[in-house]
């Protein structure tokens, strides 16, 4: 049926669809409708507290009884100089003064932390069937143990360099993450400039670099992405923008609306608002900021300064400071849905791959 079983074999699916976990829009039941149609659905848990991650992978598990992908992020938590709370202090300034919201704070909390012993611990309890990983790895040793309880590690690349990092260090399956792709991207650094390589050209580099499977992920969309993928030697796909029309999803109706209008060219790589290059909807708020990402705080930090106008902006049912992450396939969204875009995604597939 497929022209690849090696993925599907190694992560115990039907068909080689994964559901991107897109923390903050993924939901259990968005997860449980992928997996049960026969791919790997996915959950985004690195805003998650301990009692949410347990209570959903519950839940999760409630609806399901095939595998699913837990996704957590693998940063460093930066130290914040007083330069950099200075110069975006001063940048932010005349927006919370024309919103009346007071003075930019003057330090930053991280609003989650990165994968740590204690989710270790849970998942060593948890035993999900894949682990994945954003922004690198952890600690050798921690792989080590997730992998003792048969839980599959994969893991995002952004460059042929990361992928055989990647593939050195013992992950089962790299996704290569193309230009293309919506929210934010892999890179193990932070880059300076918001550079990429686009899908159809990284995905061959890094099927060619490394000995595992690999998932092109990236402005694919529809069965014709599907089948290009595995013309390019991928031996499955990760779909991120397109399950966030489906009714299971929990982004805003804001963001909902903007999906149904979208178009090719209205997305930016920007650092606005969590401190790492994301793909997200343009709006004045990242326009402005662009000369100056440089001197904003890094990931997560960013957000304890941004997100004062993002929670205006969305109380005001203004787009003006919305984060809203897609890609550029956007516009080929159907709003389905999620076990009927997974039928209709394999259907489409299949077609193509049968000729």
């Amino acid at each position: 049926m497929w022209p690849r079983r090696d993925l599907l074999d190694l992560l115990g699916i039907e068909h080689p669809i994964i559901q991107a976990p897109m923390a903050g829009a993924s939901t259990p039941a968005l997860a449980a409708a992928v997996s049960n149609g026969g791919g790997l659905g996915s959950l985004g848990c690195a805003s998650m507290s301990l009692d949410d991650l347990e209570a959903s992978t519950e839940q999760l598990r409630n609806a399901t009884n095939r595998a699913f992908n837990l996704n957590f992020f693998a940063h460093q938590t930066p130290d914040l100089a007083p330069e950099t709370v200075t110069a975006t202090r001063s940048l932010l300034q005349p927006y919370y003064d024309l919103h009346d919201l007071g003075d930019v704070p003057q330090t930053s909390l991280a609003p989650f932390e990165p994968f740590d012993e204690a989710r270790l611990a849970l998942l060593l309890k948890l035993r999900p069937a894949v682990v994945s990983f954003h922004f690198g790895l952890p600690a050798p040793e921690t792989l080590d143990a997730l992998k003792d309880t048969g839980a599959r590690i994969l893991c995002s690349a952004c460059t042929v360099n990361d992928a055989q990092t990647l593939d050195a260090a013992g992950v089962d399956a790299i996704i290569a993450q193309g230009y293309e792709a919506g929210g934010h991207h892999g890179d193990f650094a932070m880059p300076a400039d918001p550079v990429g390589v686009g899908t159809m050209a990284l995905v061959p580099q890094i099927v060619d670099a490394v000995k595992v499977p690999v998932i092109a992920a990236g402005g694919i969309a529809d069965g014709r992405g599907i089948a290009a993928a595995f013309a390019l030697g991928a031996s499955g796909v990760q779909i991120g923008t397109a399950f966030l029309s489906c009714p299971e999803s929990s982004v805003s109706e804001m963001h909902r609306s903007a999906l149904g209008h979208a178009n090719d060219d209205e997305t930016r790589l920007t650092r606005a608002f969590s401190g790492r290059w994301a793909r997200a909807k343009t709006n004045p708020y990242i326009e402005a900021m662009e000369p100056h990402s440089q001197a904003l705080p890094e990931f997560p930090l960013m957000y304890g300064f941004s997100n004062p106008l993002r929670t205006w902006s969305t109380n005001e049912g203004n787009e003006d400071y919305q984060f809203m992450l897609y890609g550029q396939a956007a516009a080929l969204n159907r709003e389905l849905p999620a076990a009927e875009l997974v039928e209709l995604l394999i259907e489409e597939a299949q077609v193509i791959v049968g000729k």
